[in-house]
């Protein structure tokens, strides 16, 4: 069964833990803090000396995030700012290294639930899709201006949906008579695009576009590739940095990027990505495609981290 809305259940949380935990003391740098799941299981499960600095571009996750990590009072350290940004985040932290950095891809169950945010296809909701609603240009902002191509473009490179052409071209003939501004909106020009004999069985019609306009608001491909190699500069010897993803997409990013950095003074820890059990699956379906890749920084003693 899928957690009830409002209840987070952080991803391949057993994985994160062993991988990533420090064993005595240092800073843990999360990246994408969101509610705060992951960063309160690094913190029970590490030294008292470990600290961590969390970080998320949601305002609403981060207050959340806040009152759930309270109780380690001055070993958290919460900010507001996008993840590409968090080496020079954590210099002003005063974080000059970290044995343990970690960024998880996914939306939280919180951001999929709250209707105002149109993250989600199963609601009527504005189409906005920002991670933060003070800046940038919101989806439907997007789906007015971008030509057929390019949008033709995201929504097969971001979201690997095959029928991308005839959803980007539907798209721009609606857009001509009223503007795309909700979700149901979106939703009635992907599935007149795809016939109904090619609508997936095991996901929604519209998911894929769904998440390609989500990636192309947020400039989350953009912010994953400039973030890696910062992330990995940040590492202390024998630190480590973890990342999350949910489609091949992201994970081909993480992969050449970690290979790439493995020529220098670093090694990834598992040719193929770790992934979830059966069983927490069964609890979290939304973590079936989540995928965790893992980079060591030389120099440190293994197992003393």
């Amino acid at each position: 069964m899928e957690p009830e809305a409002g209840i987070h259940l952080p991803v391949l949380p057993d994985e994160v833990v062993f991988l990533l935990r420090p064993r005595t003391r240092g800073w843990v740098v999360d990246g994408t803090v969101g509610m705060g799941g992951h960063a309160e299981l690094l913190l029970e499960r590490g030294g008292n000396e470990v600290r961590l600095l969390g970080i998320d571009r949601d305002e609403v996750a981060l207050a959340q995030a806040r009152r759930r990590l309270a109780r380690f009072g001055d070993r958290v350290v919460l900010r507001q700012a996008s993840f590409r940004d968090l080496d020079s985040v954590a210099r002003e932290a005063g974080v000059d290294a970290a044995q343990s950095v970690l960024i998880d891809l996914g939306l939280s169950s919180h951001q999929l639930a709250a209707p105002e945010r149109g993250f989600s296809f199963s609601t009527e909701a504005p189409l906005d899709m920002r991670f933060d609603r003070s800046a940038g240009e919101t989806a439907a902002q997007l789906l007015a201006r971008l030509p057929e191509a390019e949008l033709a473009r995201i929504i097969f490179e971001y979201g690997g949906e095959p029928r991308a052409r005839r959803i980007a071209r539907e798209i721009v003939t609606r857009r001509r008579r009223t503007p795309l501004r909700t979700t149901v909106d979106l939703v009635a020009a992907v599935k007149a695009a795809v016939p109904r004999r090619a609508w997936p069985r095991e996901r929604h019609v519209a998911t894929r576009t769904f998440q390609a306009l989500r990636m192309a608001v947020n400039e989350e491909v953009e912010a994953l590739t400039e973030a890696l190699p910062r992330a990995a500069g940040l590492l202390a010897p024998g630190g480590r940095l973890g990342v999350i993803s949910f489609h091949s997409g992201e994970d081909r990013i993480v992969k050449r990027a970690f290979l790439s950095l493995a020529r220098g003074p670093y090694a990834v820890l598992e040719p193929s990505p770790l992934t979830p059990c059966r069983e927490e699956i069964l609890l979290n379906p939304r973590c079936r495609s989540a995928k965790l890749r893992v980079l060591e920084r030389a120099g440190g003693p293994h197992g003393t981290r």
